[in-house]
């Protein structure tokens, strides 16, 4: 908050922050699906419609949650990057940021919440993640000729990255004789 804000504003923004927080818990253990905007008042020792004065829904909510996360996930690879990591560096930096944080990603990749529809802005904090795989691959020396462009290869592989570490975090290598982080890394590998 800067100086040139209210006490009513920094109260405001503090109240927001520590209802996030609880829907955060809430996701981590129940579930996007059934996350609760009464059961997070009682938490904070509200009431459900007092919360409303906060976020006007529950999508609203969540959209203010997927923003988080894209932010947060954005950071991360922009700060990889900045850092001098290569594709490889900014793949690896991705799974740790969704096996720290796997509500976040499930919320951002898993299962589409059902009723929700995150509004078209969401895309735009999205995509700076894309546009530093781009530049990662971009600046990745090729040997040969170079048969797509860093746009085309950046998407193949967050693709690829994204199909692992969510088989992963949806729990789908229990009970095979798979290292998850051996077949990320090998997928990685292949890919580059």
């Amino acid at each position: 908050m800067d100086a040139g804000t209210s006490p009513r504003e920094r109260y405001r923004a503090q109240v927001r922050a520590e209802i996030k927080q609880h829907a955060w818990e809430q996701l981590a253990t129940t579930g996007v699906a059934a996350l609760s905007l009464n059961a997070i008042a009682k938490q904070l020792g509200m009431s459900g419609p007092a919360l409303y004065r906060y976020f006007a829904s529950r999508d609203e909510l969540i959209t203010d949650l997927v923003r988080d996360a894209y932010r947060s996930l954005a950071d991360t690879v922009r700060s990889a990057f900045d850092a001098g990591a290569d594709v490889a560096g900014l793949a690896h930096a991705i799974r740790k940021w969704a096996l720290d944080d796997p509500q976040r990603y499930l919320l951002i990749y898993g299962t589409p919440v059902p009723g929700y529809h995150a509004p078209d802005d969401t895309t735009t904090i999205s995509d700076k993640v894309m546009v530093v795989l781009i530049d990662a691959f971009a600046a990745q020396p090729r040997n040969g000729p170079v048969s797509a462009p860093a746009s085309r290869r950046a998407l193949s592989f967050w693709t690829r990255v994204h199909g692992v570490l969510s088989l992963e975090l949806a729990g789908h290598f229990a009970g095979m004789d798979v290292d998850p982080a051996q077949l990320f890394a090998d997928e990685v590998d292949t890919l580059l």
